[in-house]
């Protein structure tokens, strides 16, 4: 040591002053079914991992990740933080929710969240909700199945950025790929404009929703003066009792877009791809929209724009051509 600094030392010995080691946390954290115990917080490292995802998560630092180790039912956890949520091909780690419960809640100021290879399901009494993002930065959702969540309010995914904590010109960024969102009774992926000034800009890539009450819900109605934009890439819409793509908002609200790319809108009761009340938008390029009760449609001012290069068959009703847009 210094001499200053073994003065310092010296000094803190002589008051009596207890010289205690910090309260040590890891950036990368562990969890495991098998020989997992939230005892060994708050240290959850590879040897001694943690047994569910919250003590995992309350004892890693910001910017750090928790690694599953084997697979097994984890636990709900409320992330506060930036962190990311691994699970990267031992077995399906999950989380099993009832009660009007949340698997995941995402309320966390700035943070980016990545949850990878979770499974999130309900097992009745009320369902709840598979993630609730509310308060954050970016949500990425990979190699994810979010399934079974029922009762009146049982959604796969909410993200629904509170307008207040959120910094003015800030762009909420949601991406799910690779994932499969299905049987949830409300809402397979609801997007929900903040309002104020800070924009959502959502990718669905690779994403099956399938036997929901909607698939897709993109949402300007709630609030004013921001934009709601989605872009859906190589994903289905299929068996959806009310719509499978759905852009909904009204005049003066937020604005709500969705943009359908090498998409499909197949076999739901309903409509396969909806465009509902002013200021909602839906560009469709390259999909196919087929067997579904109705099949594309723009209603109460709602747009609804074609490039021409869509297959459109088999549907009962709404089969007729959209406002051109012309490729470039």
């Amino acid at each position: 040591m210094t001499r200053r600094a073994s003065f310092a030392f010296a000094s803190l010995l002589a008051l009596g002053a207890p010289v205690a080691p910090a309260q040590a946390q890891l950036a990368r954290s562990f969890v495991s079914a098998a020989i997992g115990n939230d005892g060994n917080a708050p240290n959850c490292n590879r040897t001694a991992p943690c047994r569910t995802f919250q003590t995992a998560h309350d004892n890693t630092l910001a910017q750090g990740e928790i690694t599953v180790l084997d697979p097994g039912s984890y636990g709900a956890v409320t992330i506060s933080r930036t962190i990311s949520i691994i699970n990267d091909g031992v077995g399906e780690a999950g989380i099993l929710v009832s009660g009007n419960h949340i698997g995941v809640f995402v309320d966390a100021p700035s943070a980016r969240v990545t949850l990878r290879g979770l499974t999130i399901k309900g097992i009745g009494l009320g369902g709840g909700i598979g993630i609730q993002f509310t308060v954050g930065s970016v949500l990425n959702v990979e190699n994810c199945t979010v399934r079974n969540l029922d009762g009146q309010f049982g959604s796969g995914i909410n993200f629904e950025p509170a307008a207040s904590p959120v910094p003015q010109g800030v762009t909420n960024s949601l991406q799910v790929t690779n994932s499969v969102i299905s049987d949830n009774t409300s809402n397979g992926i609801f997007i929900a404009s903040p309002g104020g000034t800070s924009d959502v800009v959502a990718v669905l890539d690779h994403v099956g929703l399938y036997n929901n009450g909607i698939g897709l819900q993109v949402s300007g109605a709630g609030a004013s003066g921001s934009v709601v934009m989605a872009t859906v890439v190589e994903s289905v819409a299929s068996n959806n009792a009310d719509s499978g793509f759905l852009a909904e908002s009204v005049t003066g609200a937020g604005f709500a877009r969705i943009l359908l790319v090498r998409s499909a809108a197949s076999g739901n009761p309903g409509t396969g791809i909806l465009s509902n009340g002013g200021d909602a938008q839906i560009l469709v390029n390259k999909s196919a929209v087929y067997g579904n009760g109705s099949g594309w449609q723009a209603i109460n001012g709602g747009q609804l724009f074609s490039f021409g290069n869509n297959a459109v068959a088999r549907n009962t009703t709404n089969e007729g051509p959209q406002s051109p847009l012309a490729l470039k």
